[in-house]
């Protein structure tokens, strides 16, 4: 006879829920900062995100992987640039405007490099 454990729901601390949402914990609300979050709980703020994470997601303050994305640089060339913490929307379009030297170059290497990965994988 065998006997079968009851189901655990699987939890996640709420900087860790924060980062697979792409959202800075900061700029979170208090109660998401203060809680646990349920497998079931983050699926559901995924497929329905409430106002706030929509809000962060399309004004930020972002991440430093969204922003590397959005500017089309490594989050290596955001560091080599000053970049260390997260940029709203408004920044990130500001940088994009202005279009500083340093941009040029990062946007040049990371395709270079993407390039190369793309060699690499096709030997």
């Amino acid at each position: 006879m065998t006997s079968s454990k009851p189901k655990t729901t699987q939890t996640m601390k709420p900087a860790t829920a924060a980062k697979k949402l792409g959202v800075p914990l900061s700029a979170t609300p208090a109660e998401f900062q203060a809680s646990v979050v349920s497998r079931d709980e983050l699926n559901e703020l995924q497929s329905a995100p409430p106002a706030w994470l929509a809000d962060l997601r399309h004004n930020g303050p972002h991440t430093k992987q969204v922003i590397a994305a959005k500017l089309r640089v490594s989050i290596a060339g955001l560091l080599r640039n000053g970049i260390t913490g997260p940029l709203t929307t408004a920044e990130i379009d500001a940088l994009k405007a202005e279009n500083p030297a340093w941009l040029e170059r990062e946007r040049s290497n990371q395709v270079e490099v993407r390039k190369e990965a793309l060699r690499l994988k096709q030997r």
